[in-house]
């Protein structure tokens, strides 16, 4: 695969210590981790970085044509810039399609005009058919849109609702992430106005599906793959994801490992009717706990809501009873999110759209525009990885 994407000269800055752009090896993980934590990004374990190519699914498929990502590397042999390339697998109307996605897209600060290299890049492999970028911040916006990234269609990916389910702690951390010297002392006052505001809007909750029976499932079992059969045929319509069994325990695995997933389940007659993964995300430089509803699947649209708001409610009191601040819903469709206001959530404005999408073939790119073929949620792209 080449690695030599095109790229005006100009855009090259003359240094004592040129870089050059390759793949990444798995012996780079000292230094990626390094300069990810330089720029407060996520960084996993070796065996949890690792874990995100050998174990996958979609990787193991074609694991000698794709790359695992790119570094921008001195002639010392110092890593000053990274970009992870994630495989995943997807269908769309009976056939399987190759998506990838990027992971800590970190260039050091004296080397920012290389950026282009590393993303322009990964927007040239041949053989993926579908490009998903679901953690774009603000600064990296731009890039995506230089490079032909498109909003995706549905959802508000530029807000969030959500539900307080410890006040003061919240309120604290709200404070703390302001700037405040006085968080925690002004945290009381504050935190009261809130729930009192909660206490009379949290009766249009209650009574939400009462008939629908939650229950907390310790894994994913052989009941996933049953589910998964009848979701393709039913949504065979639209881009989804593909959720087997196995690849659910790859994406999930070390958030099970460490209690921070919860997977909530509703039978039916003949199996699984429905369910939700919540992953913990908190903020620890604001000192925020979060959970956030990572996956939601119905068999029957016309009653996923009836099933999704026992499901929340479910989530809610959990959150309650571990002291976790805050319950968090992102992407979902104007429609349902209309739908939701009956749970009285809050609001949160984003800083940028984080969902962007691009097509390699113009016949799939033709299609996506179309807003009725996307279901998209936190389980596509490395939102929930």
């Amino acid at each position: 695969m080449s690695t030599d994407p095109q790229i005006q000269p100009a855009s090259i800055p003359r240094s004592q210590k040129p870089l050059r752009l390759r793949e990444v090896r798995f012996e780079d993980y000292s230094q990626v981790a390094a300069l990810a934590s330089k720029f407060h990004l996520q960084t996993e374990t070796y065996p949890g970085w690792m874990h995100l190519w050998i174990n996958n699914p979609a990787y193991r498929e074609i694991k000698d044509k794709f790359p695992i990502g790119w570094v921008l590397e001195n002639s010392d042999g110092a890593i000053s810039g990274y970009l992870g390339n994630i495989p995943l697998h997807y269908e769309f109307e009976g056939k399987k399609l190759l998506a990838a996605t990027t992971r800590a897209w970190v260039v050091d600060t004296d080397y920012r005009t290389y950026s282009p290299l590393l993303l322009g890049t990964y927007f040239q492999q041949p053989n993926v058919d579908l490009f998903l970028n679901t953690t774009v911040n603000s600064q990296a916006a731009p890039a995506y849109s230089i490079f032909e990234g498109v909003h995706v269609p549905v959802g508000a990916w530029d807000r969030t609702l959500f539900w307080i389910t410890h006040h003061q702690g919240f309120a604290e951390s709200f404070l703390r992430k302001k700037g405040g010297t006085m968080a925690k002392p002004l945290s009381y006052p504050v935190s009261t106005g809130l729930f009192l505001r909660d206490q009379l809007r949290r009766s249009r909750f209650q009574g939400n599906g009462n008939a629908v029976e939650v229950l907390l499932c310790a894994g994913f079992d052989d009941r996933f793959d049953a589910f998964w059969a009848a979701l393709r045929k039913k949504k065979s319509n639209l881009l989804l994801a593909v959720r087997s069994r196995e690849v659910l325990e790859w994406h999930f695995k070390f958030p099970l490992l460490q209690n921070a997933a919860w997977i909530y389940i509703v039978e039916g007659n003949a199996g699984l009717a429905a369910y939700a993964v919540f992953l913990r995300q908190d903020n620890p430089e604001a000192g925020l706990t979060r959970v956030r509803l990572a996956d939601f699947q119905c068999l029957e649209q016309e009653s996923a809501l009836d099933v999704l708001m026992p499901m929340l409610q479910t989530a809610i009191d959990r959150c309650r009873q571990e002291c976790i601040h805050m319950l968090e819903l992102i992407g979902f469709a104007p429609a349902l999110e209309r739908k939701l206001e009956r749970a009285s959530p809050h609001r949160r404005p984003l800083p940028n759209w984080v969902y962007y999408y691009k097509a390699n073939d113009p016949a799939l790119a033709e299609r996506l525009k179309n807003p009725a073929v996307w279901e998209p949620s936190l389980f596509d792209g490395d939102s929930s990885l």
